[in-house]
Parts: C-alpha cells; sequence; structure tokens
C-alpha cells in the first residue's frame, strides 16, 4: 500500500491510500478519486517528503505500524510544506547549520477509532471470503440478480461513478466496501 498527499483543482489537500502507483494512476483516469471536501475528481499528487529508513529501534518501530487515518482525519488537511533551508532564513546549505526536516501530517488514533477500523477490516474480509468476486462486470451481474433473471448471491466487484450512479437510480441495493490500508504496509 502507498499513501499520497494530493490537491484538488480548488486547492483542498487529503491523503488516499492505494495499493501500488499504478493503482492510483488507473483510478485517477477513471475519476474514481475525489476530493472530500468538494467533491472534484481533477486531483493530482501533491509534494511529499521522503520516507528515510533510521537505525534507531523507535524509528523501526514507528515504521512497522504506520498511523492509520481517523474519521476526523476526512477534514481537509493543509498541503504538505517543507521547511528548506534558504539563503534568507540564514541556515541549511553553506551556513554550517543542519537542514530542518520536513514535517509530516500524523495522528493519534483512540482506541474506538482502532476497534472501527478492526471491524471494517472483519466486514471486508467477510465479503471478499463469503462472495464471488465479478471483478468489473459487478453492475451487469447486480441488475441480473435485482431483475430475477439469476439466481440470488452475494458478489463484489468493481462499478465506475457513472455506473454506481445508475444502479442507485434504478433501486439496487449495494454497499461500496472499505478499503484500508494493509495492517503491514
Amino acid at each position: 500500500m502507498i499513501r499520497y498527499a494530493l490537491n484538488c483543482d480548488e486547492g483542498h489537500g487529503f491523503e488516499s491510500w492505494f495499493q501500488n502507483s499504478a493503482a492510483y494512476d488507473k483510478q485517477v483516469k477513471r475519476s474514481l478519486v475525489n476530493c472530500p471536501v468538494c467533491g472534484s475528481t481533477k486531483v493530482e499528487k501533491a509534494m511529499m517528503a521522503p520516507s528515510l529508513a533510521s537505525s534507531s529501534a523507535s524509528n523501526l518501530a514507528d515504521a512497522a505500524d504506520p498511523p492509520s487515518l481517523s474519521p476526523a482525519s476526512a477534514n481537509p488537511a493543509p498541503p504538505l510544506s517543507f521547511n528548506l533551508p534558504s539563503i534568507v532564513s540564514g541556515g541549511g546549505i553553506g551556513r554550517g547549520q543542519p537542514p530542518i526536516p520536513p514535517k509530516n501530517p500524523v495522528a493519534m488514533v483512540s482506541p474506538p477509532e482502532r476497534e472501527l477500523r478492526q471491524k471494517l477490516k472483519e466486514l471486508r474480509d467477510h465479503i471478499t471470503k463469503n462472495a464471488s468476486y465479478v471483478g468489473p462486470h459487478f453492475p451487469e451481474e447486480a441488475r441480473k440478480i435485482h431483475y430475477g433473471e439469476t439466481e440470488h448471491r452475494s458478489i463484489y466487484g468493481e462499478a465506475s461513478p457513472d455506473e454506481a450512479k445508475k444502479l442507485h437510480e434504478e433501486g439496487i441495493e449495494f454497499h461500496p466496501l472499505p478499503i484500508l490500508p494493509d495492517d503491514h504496509n
């Protein structure tokens, strides 16, 4: 899993997790990534600070257990900024002072939020274990089941926002699967 800091065309900053960079590209191309503030699907990656490995035990523990996003983090986060040394500030390169490390947004997750995350993971695991995966054929299969053309069964797969809207307008009940970062990234 990979976490990207994103900005929409209205200037709102937010973060989202993706299976890999190709998954991000595919979802953006299909307009599946949208701003939680204004709903815009015109998003792009924001500048991010690189994650650097450290040999200290505490940093290794932190890397093994990345912070999870809480419901409070659904609020727009300001775009990441870098405190880079500059000649004006008098620090950094050529001044004999170490560069100022960049800061990333972080969150502390409360026990109820951890419990909610665990329940969402259990729900997703239950559905993927007990339902039939139909992939991109989800809208067609959901219609067949809804209109009695095939036997009722639990299914899961993918649908574009337009396809999901049409299913909803037809009165076909469905729910998005929760997307959570892997526990071990």
